[in-house]
């Protein structure tokens, strides 16, 4: 179906809905890029290589379980739309807050921070808009959904491309507080998640309760947690330290490390949408062991390739199968989760995922720094490795396509 069609279909509070979650995720993730892009910049003006910078990364990545947690109790609580609006102004905050950053110490602090704040966003978010569209096209809707991270990650590249050279990295992270902003949004348009506006219980959840549940499904928990370690090693694995290959290794000025980012994250954009669709016909575990299998062969032509043209080919076709893979994600996460704990348990398993491979950066960055800068054989042995892994590991697991969210009481 056209997926314009399909998104007409939809009701008002559906779309708002669906909307605000997409643009809570999107700036989530420019917020996130900005400092990505800006490491190598960061690292010259406070007099430090590239591996104590990416300690930034890492530490957001390892606190971000915590907020996940943490906003997901309250958002089990309180509702999906309040929390997602203390959300999007914590981390947005806390990105203005980093711009100020005296040193590189206080900047890996509010780094850590931003963290905990943003963690908590992508489970919140996925609840209120899977929760209120309907079951019919979940996949590709879920497809678009985590193709905000993608969206993200675009805005961040034009705006490095446009901004960068005029305002520095601390001018960046002026910019990263814009998506304060989306809260007006969300204050007036959306709704609260209909699941949960019928369901007295959780209003009611004390964090005990809530906790109980988490362990009672303890199994489905420790398998979610594996999986999105593998993929976030998967996402993070190839694209974190892409900007610093390009500035780095190939030696390529602002300009053009943005526009390959640019096409980098338009085939990650077509990705996600396309094996989005294609899960509602094969299946989730079957799409995203596709997806990732087809990465293996990209790797020559993406982290060895010499011309911009060629890396600019090689960049689309690798995140068009990463973020393919990751478009799934959403739907096939929170299908699988109970409802009582749905805005709890697909969050926090994937951000302890995250946790278990926040250190993938600084590790990665030490190793290339080791062979000489030669960032490409480091991330193509990253993804040679992981991709094969994550095949296995999701078709060895569940699966719950179109399940009635409303209704899923057990997993």
């Amino acid at each position: 179906m056209n997926p314009l069609k399909r998104f007409a279909e939809l009701t008002g509070a559906q779309r708002h809905a669906f909307l605000a979650s997409l643009g809570g995720w999107s700036l989530d993730a420019f917020d996130f890029f900005i400092f990505i892009f800006c490491i190598k910049a960061i690292g010259a003006d406070f007099h430090s290589d590239i591996k104590s910078v990416t300690e930034g990364t890492f530490l957001t990545l390892a606190m971000r379980p915590a907020g996940a947690l943490f906003f997901g109790w309250l958002a089990e609580k309180y509702g999906r739309r309040p929390i997602l609006m203390i959300n999007v102004l914590s981390y947005s905050a806390f990105e203005l807050a980093s711009a100020a950053a005296p040193n590189l110490a206080t900047l890996l602090v509010l780094r850590a921070l931003f963290g905990f704040a943003m963690g908590g966003e992508w489970g919140v978010g996925a609840a209120l808009a899977l929760e209120t569209l309907p079951a019919k096209g979940r996949g590709f809707f879920s497809g678009l959904l985590q193709e905000g991270y993608v969206i993200g990650f675009l805005l961040a590249s034009i705006a490095f491309w446009l901004a960068f050279d005029h305002v520095g990295w601390r001018g960046m992270f002026v910019i990263g507080a814009v998506p304060a902003l989306l809260v007006f949004y969300i204050r007036r348009n959306v709704a609260e998640s209909p699941s949960w506006a019928a369901g007295a219980h959780a209003r009611r959840a004390s964090i005990g309760e809530l906790w109980a549940a988490v362990t009672a499904n303890l199994p489905l928990l420790l398998y979610m947690v594996l999986l999105m370690a593998c993929f976030n090693a998967f996402s993070h694995g190839s694209q974190d330290l892409y900007p610093p290959f390009l500035q780095v290794q190939h030696h390529f000025d602002t300009g053009t490390t943005s526009r390959l980012a640019i096409v980098m994250n338009l085939g990650a954009l077509c990705g996600g949408i396309f094996f989005g669709t294609v899960s509602e016909r094969l299946g989730r575990r079957r799409s995203i062991a596709l997806a990732a299998l087809l990465a293996l062969p990209m790797i020559p032509l993406w982290a060895f390739s010499a011309t911009p043209l060629l890396l600019a080919a090689g960049g689309f076709l690798m995140q068009f199968m990463v973020q393919g893979a990751w478009g799934i994600v959403p739907a096939h996460l929170n299908e699988l989760s109970p409802s009582a704990v749905r805005a709890i348990l697909p969050g926090f398993a994937y951000q302890l995922g995250n946790f278990v491979m926040s250190r993938l950066s600084p590790l990665q960055a030490g190793f290339a720094e080791a062979h000489g800068n030669d960032y490409g054989i480091m991330l193509a042995w990253t993804i040679g490795v992981v991709a094969l892994v994550l095949s296995v590991v999701t078709l060895l697991g569940p699966e719950a396509r179109n399940v009635n969210l409303a209704n899923r009481e057990g997993a």
